[in-house]
This record gives C-alpha cells, sequence and structure tokens, in this order.
C-alpha cells in the first residue's frame, strides 16, 4: 500500500537549507496561509489540487503542512495514492513551526 511518512520539524529546516528539490504545500485555509507560510509553500485546496498534481513532478518529495499535523496525514496519504514518490506530513504543522521558526515565516 501506498502511504506517506511523518517529517518532524528540524528535518524539514535542515531539507529547506540543503534540498533544492521539494514541494511544500499547505492546506489551510486562505485568510491563515495569508497571515503566515512557511516560505516556498503554496497553498493546495479542493480546486487546485488538479493543477497542482498535474505540474509537480511525481519524483520531487512533497510536504503538506496543515495547522497541527493532523489533517495533513489525510491530505499526504492521498497524494500517495496519486502516485508521487515521496510524500511527508509535517508534524506538528504550522502552528509549531510558527513557534519553532518564527524568523521563517513569510507574510
Amino acid at each position: 500500500m501506498t502511504t506517506f511518512q511523518h517529517l518532524d520539524i528540524p528535518t524539514l529546516s535542515d531539507w529547506l537549507d540543503q534540498r533544492p528539490a521539494l514541494a511544500l504545500v499547505d492546506i489551510r485555509d486562505p485568510q491563515s496561509f495569508a497571515q503566515g507560510h512557511i516560505p516556498g509553500s503554496r497553498r493546495l485546496d479542493n480546486d487546485s489540487v488538479g493543477a497542482f498534481i498535474e505540474e509537480a513532478s511525481r519524483e520531487t518529495p512533497v510536504v503538506v503542512v496543515c495547522y497541527h499535523g493532523n489533517s495533513s496525514q489525510q491530505a499526504a496519504a492521498w497524494l500517495a495514492v496519486q502516485g508521487f514518490a515521496e510524500v511527508y506530513s509535517l508534524d506538528g504543522g504550522f502552528t509549531d513551526w510558527q513557534l519553532r521558526h518564527p524568523d521563517r515565516v513569510e507574510r
């Protein structure tokens, strides 16, 4: 069965510094995304997911971000089924990221 993996915040921080190819998708609501998100992430919802699936490389690792790391697990599992080779759910979500890396939040 195709599934996703959990990713912790320190690892994502390292990856953002070192890995050039990484797709960061944020599934929070538009207002929350506008108020702050991880730099380089794109908001994904029911309207934009089709375009993302068409455009994104199946080989590029995908990291799914939500509020606390719960709903991102369902989205990550769904993306894995769509054929993405490496899919991660960010444990702790954006809330935890913002607490640990307030300097790495784009508004």
